[in-house]
């Protein structure tokens, strides 16, 4: 095959980054990465109401930077030779849109108003309006949530609608339709201006909007409008046809060509989720878990069609044929914080730092915030390395890891978090140890549920920045599930699988099976349980869940 290059870009919760890829065997030549300003500076967000908003011009801006940096680096040789751009994002995480498909946010009567613009996939903001759904939906025959495994979340797609059409009247009116963040992106790309035009992934239709061929489509209109009438006439302002990842919806507009040195000829193809994307980047195999790790979560399993049909698996995020490989059951489970637990904890400890340093009369301003990054970049570092040394006991400190609510087995975002056994001998490394335990328990309770509901659970795939920079919590993960765990070799799985997408879309490969193959890294590293400690934590495993139930009758 000549060389022919395709660029992937993955969307983050922080940030954007854009991979320039030989779609010929995966080599990368390029990569780059833009962090959102807004974002970064706490912008439109509350965490104490569970509010999470991202402004779309820090998309759009990462967008732009990222890629001009790519073919920059590549050089004009290589970037004329550039044939098609895939995206995915995070999710669900959608907009209001006007008519020509214009997040509201980018008109100058709503450039401030965090209702009109993206709703973060961690938002929990309509907790309500999901408890909403999950009892209107049981006044009906056919049961419309089944196939997402019989629990609708606040994070996903319509609960989020309803909330932000209840609290904010004026984006209510002004509202055309609702659009996923991975939907709109592609459609910007292709220069997109009637919503109405706009195609929408399987991947984020199926898993969180409803949409399933069984329906033809999205639940009918009666469903939601007796939900609330603020929902009539929502279906039709919507999608009934929905498109897998591997095709194309168009070509690189002029203005957008004009903009990052590109050809009109490049292909831009249909957008997915960020798990979903990056478990094909991380080189999945059927029945095998890919468990991308970062902030939160998301699990990601396929299965042939033929072997799971009329299989409906209880708690999960979702099952959609076609949305993670095309002509196979895709399958989504997750935990709503995974690196986000880490990262409290840190913050935790760091308060003193951030807060008293600057005070100091001791050693100057530039000194202390040279301090307080020194010391806040390793605090994570160092106490892996410290719990690592703490010997494992059946009664040690224990936690529950639903910092962030629990989005799976189950999902119940009004869920907390919780620490028990404390006692005064208990360190910041015991503490940090009983978290990052807790994650991996969650990350069992998924396995657990995937086996139980006859889908067995083969192998597991670690992909993303905790998988990559912890042995410790690896380790960990190996010796709970009982099973081995690889790790992929990129660093960048999910933009890789978007590249990957990018050249099925643009021709280069008939599926994405070949184009796996052919631009797959492979793995670097693989952690084997250690057989002494598997049976004290199958037993704190026990205690894990006793804590849990207990946490849930109480909240």
């Amino acid at each position: 095959m000549n060389d022919q290059y395709v660029i992937g870009v993955d969307y983050g919760t922080d940030s954007v980054r854009s991979i320039l890829v030989n779609a010929a065997n995966g080599t990368e030549i390029a990569a780059a990465v833009f962090y959102y300003p807004r974002w970064k500076n706490g912008m439109y967000c509350n965490a104490s109401l569970n509010q999470f908003r991202q402004h779309p011009l820090d998309y759009v801006e990462g967008l732009e930077h990222t890629i001009k940096s790519c073919l920059q680096q590549a050089g004009p040789e290589i970037a004329a030779k550039v044939k098609a751009i895939s995206v995915d994002t995070t999710g669900s995480t959608p907009v209001a849109v006007d008519s020509t498909g214009t997040p509201l946010a980018m008109l100058p009567e709503f450039q401030e108003n965090p209702n009109a613009m993206f709703v973060l996939w961690k938002d929990h903001t309509g907790t309500g309006e999901a408890a909403e759904i999950n009892e209107h939906a049981k006044k009906f025959d056919i049961n419309y949530l089944q196939f997402v495994g019989g629990i609708y979340s606040s994070e996903w797609f319509w609960a989020k609608l309803l909330h932000i059409l209840r609290v904010d009247s004026e984006v209510a009116v002004a509202t055309h339709s609702w659009v996923e963040h991975c939907d709109w992106v592609p459609f910007l790309l292709s220069g997109g201006t009637d919503a109405t035009q706009m195609k929408r992934g399987v991947c984020s239709a199926g898993h969180k909007a409803l949409w399933s061929a069984d329906f033809n489509g999205l639940p009918p209109d009666e469903f939601f409008t007796s939900l609330d009438p603020l929902l009539k006439g929502f279906t039709q302002k919507l999608f009934t046809d929905t498109h897998t990842a591997d095709e194309s919806v168009g070509h690189l507009s002029q203005a957008w060509a004009d903009k990052l040195g590109l050809s009109t000829e490049v292909v831009i193809g249909v957008g997915a989720f960020d798990a979903h994307m990056g478990a094909v980047g991380g080189q999945i195999e059927a029945y095998h878990l890919s468990k991308v790790m970062g902030t939160s979560t998301c699990d990601m399993l396929v299965a042939p069609m033929n072997e799971v049909e009329g299989k409906l698996i209880k708690g999960i995020c979702g099952q959609v044929p076609g949305s993670v490989i095309p002509g196979m059951m895709g399958m989504e489970a997750g935990q709503s914080a995974f690196g986000d637990a880490y990262a409290w904890f840190k913050n935790i400890l760091a308060w003193p730092l951030q807060k008293l340093l600057p005070k100091s009369a001791i050693i100057d301003a530039d000194t202390a915030t040279k301090l307080i990054e020194e010391a806040t970049n390793n605090i994570i570092a160092e106490l892996s390395k410290q719990a690592s040394l703490i010997p494992l006991e059946e009664n040690s400190e224990l936690a529950v890891d639903w910092l962030n609510g629990r989005r799976t087995p189950d999902a119940n975002q009004l869920l907390k978090g919780a620490l028990s056994g404390l006692n005064l001998g208990t360190d910041a490394p015991r503490i940090f140890r009983a978290i990052a335990e807790a994650t991996c328990f969650g990350a069992k309770a998924i396995v657990d549920r995937f086996n139980e509901e006859g889908i067995p659970v083969k192998g597991l795939i670690g992909i993303g920045g905790v998988a990559k920079k912890s042995p410790f919590i690896m380790q960990m993960m190996a010796d709970i599930m009982d099973m081995p765990i690889r790790i992929h070799k990129s660093e960048q799985t999910c933009a890789l699988g978007a590249a990957m997408f990018a050249a099925t879309a643009a021709g280069i490969y008939s599926k994405v099976e070949e184009a796996m193959i052919a631009m797959g890294q492979g793995f670097d590293a693989e952690y084997f349980p250690d057989k002494t400690k598997v049976e004290i934590y199958r037993k704190r495993f026990d205690k894990y869940k006793a804590l849990g139930a207990f946490i849930e009758k109480g909240f």
